[in-house]
């Protein structure tokens, strides 16, 4: 199977020869088999101790964090993971549990309907500014078109709800061009801004890696710095055009550094 697509926006010696930092002399003895073993005094066992911490500290604060969403692995139980839950807008949700050689994932299919799996979250752009995700498209609704009311309608989308009610919307449309951006908010103050990741079928029927940092989208879209993100939500939908599209969602995460 094809590899998926990335996108992206000095040892120690046993016995120390320094007797400044040691109280009594420590020795090196033999045991009973022959090999030597070393008494280390408490102040150089203290004093070692001590010069680590500050290595594990920075370590600590250096080390990226991450926080993960959508963990496709545990909706092998039949049932939505706590937290999560379905919006119905039109129709029929068909929601289910995939696996592939890419392993798990949720695959959606909507037949001239719209739904999506949505939950609550915290988290601090700041910190996490980067989102990743892995999906794939099966059917692109043919004629959707994100820019007209009457086409609106995709195979997949990623929305990310800020605490100000302003929305970013990662899409896989079927006709505007990849890296399109501009608004999405057909309903007077509502506040959605679109980014276009993937557009068409050239990709479709193949995992996608996605990597974009939404701190920057947000600060684009709307001309601030990026409140706490409070929602998270995938989507399909094909009413508009009266079509089907389906799409598989893998793992999906905030983090402090791009993959």
């Amino acid at each position: 199977m094809a590899s998926p697509i990335r996108r992206r926006a000095a040892p120690i010696s046993n016995c120390l020869a320094d007797n400044s930092l040691q109280g009594p002399a420590q020795s090196c003895d033999s045991n009973s088999s022959g090999k030597s073993f070393c008494l280390v005094p408490r102040k150089l066992h203290w004093f070692l101790i001590a010069s680590a911490l500050p290595i594990l500290v920075i370590g600590a604060r250096t080390a990226p964090l991450a926080f993960t969403v959508l963990n496709a692995a545990s909706w092998n139980s039949g049932r939505l993971p706590d937290g999560w839950q379905i919006k119905v807008n039109h129709g029929i949700p068909n929601v289910s549990f995939s696996r592939d050689d890419a392993g798990p994932s949720v695959h959606l299919k909507s037949v001239n309907s719209s739904f999506g799996l949505e939950r609550g979250v915290d988290v601090d752009p700041g910190e996490m500014p980067f989102l990743t995700w892995r999906w794939k498209v099966a059917q692109v609704p043919p004629g959707g078109d994100f820019r007209h009311p009457t086409t609106d309608d995709q195979a997949a989308q990623l929305l990310i709800a800020f605490s100000d009610r302003h929305i970013l919307s990662y899409l896989w449309d079927s006709t505007a061009p990849r890296g399109t951006l501009q608004s999405a908010s057909a309903i007077p103050l509502v506040h959605i801004f679109a980014v276009v990741c993937e557009s068409g079928v050239a990709q479709t029927n193949r995992w996608i890696v996605e990597s974009h940092n939404v701190a920057a989208d947000y600060e684009r879209a709307y001309g601030h710095a990026a409140p706490h993100v409070k929602g998270i939500r995938i989507q399909i939908n094909s009413q508009h055009t009266g079509s089907t599209a389906e799409s598989y969602f893998g793992e999906v995460a905030f983090r402090s550094a791009p993959q």
